[in-house]
């Protein structure tokens, strides 16, 4: 699932702070702070806000990593986490947590997503634009270069599968659905959903997928999730279908994609999420005309409700309570 990448951009004004490299360097470190894409001097005077008496520093300032309980972090620090020997709690700052190595992080150690409501928002509005952009035909005007109105379909014909129905797919499920387009859902547990068609497990995935005339993968990237959206999955789709993909980029065997593309079982896709980000300059998906791609951008979290929820788990952490939106370590997410 994005999907829930962060992002340095905040809504409104921020009072001004004092950079965190001020800080006085003789309080103990409880709390250490990473993102190779989130402004620190977004976060941490927020999260300080919050948890007066906590000391919140960026991992490059620390000194002492062995008196951190609670990691902060988008992606891993540079150097990793061996060094943090008392961590109780790991916090995501994305949705998801495939990006932070899971698997390096000690089974004892709490390790919880985050989930603003934020978040399920400005997904819905990313994926009803991305929808409506190609049930409208926009995509291939985007490429005309002569005078030719295509038909365009009712509403009714124009049928959505979404893949992945936690927070943030049901709540794009519903959307679609609430906009008059007939929606199909598909998960791993089964799901019930108003107005969705819901289908569930890897035995009714192929006929969720039949007929389709637009995919969005939402899906936790796991094991079973990874290379999903194959040439396999694009046969069963409705000829000339679109496929949108707002979960991770593993989750899309890119060949089959430009196949499918090429063949014209697909006539279009949409993508905001990639094995390697940012996108290298040389990939081939640059130079195709019907793929739109967009910089992880779909759903992104603000330091202004997201510092809120974060503080809450890091409270909990430091009082040795559950946290929220933990992850099933067994399932991935």
């Amino acid at each position: 699932m994005t999907s829930g990448r962060n992002s340095s951009g905040v809504a409104g004004s921020i009072r001004p702070k004092p950079s965190t490299s001020s800080i006085s360097r003789s309080r103990t470190v409880t709390v250490v702070f990473h993102s190779s894409v989130d402004d620190p001097e977004e976060w941490i005077p927020r999260l300080c806000d919050l948890l007066p008496g906590v000391e919140i520093r960026q991992s490059s300032e620390i000194t002492d990593a062995s008196s951190v309980r609670v990691g902060v972090f988008w992606d891993q620090p540079p150097e990793g986490l061996s060094a943090y020997t008392a961590l109780v709690a790991v916090l995501s700052l994305g949705a998801g947590i495939d990006q932070l190595a899971p698997e390096t992080i000690p089974p004892g150690v709490q390790l919880a997503r985050l989930v603003d409501p934020n978040f399920a928002s400005l997904m819905t509005e990313y994926c009803l634009l991305g929808v409506l952009r190609f049930y409208r035909n926009l995509h291939a005007y985007e490429r005309a270069s002569q005078w030719t109105p295509a038909r365009l379909a009712q509403r009714e014909e124009f049928v959505v599968g979404v893949m992945g129905l936690g927070t943030l797919g049901s709540a794009v499920a519903a959307r679609l659905a609430a906009n008059g387009f007939p929606v199909r859902g598909w998960s791993a547990r089964q799901k019930r959903i108003t107005d969705v068609d819901c289908y569930a497990g890897q035995e009714a995935l192929l006929q969720f997928a039949a007929g389709l005339q637009c995919l969005i993968c939402l899906l936790p990237l796991t094991p079973a999730t990874t290379g999903i959206l194959d040439a396999r999955l694009f046969a069963h789709l409705q000829r000339n279908a679109v496929l949108i993909n707002v979960g991770r980029g593993a989750h899309l065997v890119q060949p089959d994609l430009l196949a499918a593309l090429e063949s014209g079982q697909l006539a279009g896709a949409m993508l905001d999420v990639f094995c390697k980000e940012p996108l290298p300059a040389d990939h081939p998906f640059w130079r195709n005309d019907r793929i739109l791609i967009t910089p992880h951008v779909a759903a992104v979290s603000d330091p202004k409700t997201g510092a809120p929820i974060i503080a809450a788990n890091i409270r909990r952490a430091l009082r040795g309570d559950p946290l929220l939106n933990v992850v099933d370590r067994a399932r991935g997410y």
